[in-house]
């Protein structure tokens, strides 16, 4: 698995019909730097506006991946982006002279061979992995769609399709590492059920379809006249239904070709993270709603991990939004057990408090005689306090209530609180409080350094009369 950035050496043009628009297109594929990532220059309209290909632009999944930044708009760009992240490219200049990527066959296939002519090059910026450390999981259970990611130290796809068609029946396609892709997913055609075709084609869509450039199921038997109907409608030569329940007479690259193709969706839509993943992503009935959905989340993960790194930043001159004084009518603590003294930030999701450490403190004086440090229990305790502002800040009369414990997960120190440090205290609300209950995300920072970080779940009380 190679560690450095890559971009491709050299522009690389090519032509073809918008599967949905039906209209020509002309892709053109660009070298970019470092950490630039996928971007689409829609050259067709004046000054040339540029759409990221990030996951928060998605605006339309219905048939196929559709992307739209300030009111400018992309669509069927799943096998551009599947060819890019198949062939191990990480930044990309994409312009097109249409509203739609073309068809090009149905498959990535013609754009990883437009990337082998281009030639691949390599950068000296190291790939930014999104690796990922517990299971994540995207369940539509009204269209029994499943999409889980486990833990793994590189990135494999295992894709199960079941349209409860005699045809199709339940098909499975791995791809256990990354450099298979050109031999073995890259060529798989889009596919289409033959009901489907009219009511596609009273939407004003798959203009650009074509016998070669999609495989058509027999879902059903169906008299050659009807056949012959589709064919007229869309302009097409007439074909008869051969004996495996394809319309067009075309050999399968793969028995389960239809499952390689969902396969090739998702990997095309995952390159919506901006990063490239390393985990093993097992997807049951995939499709681009679901497919760019679990894309989001790993972009929200993402922002999450970056805002979580930067620590607050604190300026002694400001007056603090809640002093001692006022802390002290919110909690219910008192010497020696009050663990912040003020707070400087507080808005609907997060607070921010201050701890500042003297020699004085009690607990310095036993932990330890010879070397000082504040004990970790005291950090978590100083969290949770700080989260407790942002709860009680939110309701009448916040001396009347309490928080307490109920869990304490995730939590990791990371380097010591000693005297005459000053603790920065960042607490961020998690999950909606239910039943009194809420859980929240907290970081120590001293100076811009992280000292500690865990989740902590509290219930909110009302105190007895």
């Amino acid at each position: 698995m190679t560690t450095q950035q890559k971009t491709i050496k050299s522009e690389i043009s090519l032509t073809g019909k918008g599967l949905h628009s039906g209209v020509d297109v002309q892709i053109t594929f660009k070298p970019a730097p470092a950490n630039h990532g996928f971007i689409f220059v829609r050259t067709d309209l004046p000054n040339a506006p540029v759409i990221r290909a990030l996951a928060e632009n998605v605006v339309d999944t219905s048939r196929g991946t559709s992307l739209e930044e300030n009111g400018v708009r992309v669509a069927t760009i799943e096998h551009v982006l599947a060819a890019f992240s198949g062939m191990g490219i990480d930044n990309a200049i994409i312009e097109i002279k249409g509203p739609e990527a073309p068809i090009m066959g149905g498959s990535s296939q013609k754009f990883v061979e437009a990337i082998r002519k281009a030639g691949i090059q390599e950068l000296k910026a190291a790939r930014n992995f999104f690796k990922i450390k517990e299971k994540i999981v995207f369940s539509d259970e009204e269209n029994h769609v499943d999409l889980i990611i486990y833990p793994d130290d590189h990135l494999s796809l295992n894709v199960l399709i079941d349209y409860n068609s005699n045809v199709l029946g339940n098909q499975y396609a791995i791809l256990d590492h990354i450099d298979d892709f050109e031999k073995e997913i890259s060529m798989s055609r889009t596919f289409v059920f033959f009901h489907e075709l009219e009511y596609l084609a009273s939407k004003g869509l798959i203009k650009g379809g074509d016998i070669n450039n999609a495989i058509i199921i027999m879902d059903r038997v169906v008299a050659q006249e009807e056949v012959d109907r589709v064919a007229d409608l869309f302009e097409k030569p007439h074909i008869k239904v051969n004996s495996e329940g394809i319309l067009n007479n075309v050999d399968l690259h793969f028995p389960n070709e239809p499952a390689r193709h969902k396969l090739l969706d998702l990997l095309g839509d995952l390159a919506l993270v901006g990063q490239p993943i390393l985990g093993k992503i097992v997807a049951t009935r995939p499709g681009h709603y679901a497919n760019t959905r679990l894309a989001k989340e790993l972009r929200q993960e993402i922002k999450k991990k970056a805002s979580r790194k930067a620590a607050p930043e604190y300026d002694p001159n400001k007056p603090p939004v809640y002093s001692i004084e006022d802390l002290k009518k919110m909690l219910p603590h008192r010497y020696p057990f009050l663990m912040v003294d003020k707070i400087i930030h507080i808005d609907e999701n997060c607070v921010v408090g201050i701890k500042n450490l003297s020699f004085n403190e009690l607990f310095f004086q036993g932990h330890f005689p010879t070397e000082h440090v504040m004990p970790g229990v005291l950090q978590i305790e100083a969290l949770a306090q700080v989260g407790g502002i942002l709860v009680l800040s939110a309701v009448d009369e916040p001396e009347k209530y309490s928080t307490y414990f109920i869990k304490i997960d995730k939590v990791k120190f990371k380097h010591k609180v000693v005297p005459g440090d000053t603790l920065i205290l960042k607490m961020e609300q998690i999950a909606l409080m239910r039943r009194g209950i809420i859980t929240m995300y907290g970081q120590g920072f001293v100076g811009d350094k992280l000292v500690v970080e865990g989740e902590l779940m509290a219930q909110v009380v009302k105190n007895k009369e």
